[in-house]
């Protein structure tokens, strides 16, 4: 084990294969990342890995810190002959759902949406329906 890798903290010390690590980097930064603040910290997790998660004191040490747990989580699935997700981006979405709400629901969605760092409605059903 090097001096570096025993005196950091990062995930990525782990000794991954430079292709997989260069992989794993490449496809983890198209991943989304749900962001959550809660009593002065904030949490994030990923939306194509919806149980990895990452968290700092501020939104970018957030971000930071699950994007670098992303990696980690790709990484291993590569290593162990696995298919990690595709960005959520990359899905070509062709078919539409139409809801009714009530202006006040829509309010809601729309300040939910907004608070969780999503661009609309839409962003927010869909994350929620798929990490469950």
């Amino acid at each position: 084990m090097s001096a570096k890798s025993k005196n950091s903290n990062s995930a990525l010390d782990k000794p991954f294969a430079r292709p997989v690590i260069t992989k794993a980097k490449a496809l983890a930064s198209q991943y989304q990342i749900i962001l959550d603040p809660e009593d002065g910290c904030w949490y994030g997790r990923g939306l194509e890995l919806p149980n990895v998660f990452g968290q700092g004191r501020t939104e970018h040490q957030c971000v930071i810190s699950t994007r670098e747990a992303l990696t980690v989580a790709v990484a291993t699935m590569l290593e162990a002959g696995q298919t990690p997700p595709a960005p959520a981006k990359q899905g070509a979405r062709t078919m539409q759902v139409n809801i009714r709400l009530t202006p006040e629901e829509k309010v809601l969605l729309e300040a939910s949406a907004k608070s969780k760092g999503f661009r609309g409605i839409s962003d927010l059903m869909r994350a929620a329906a798929l990490s469950s």
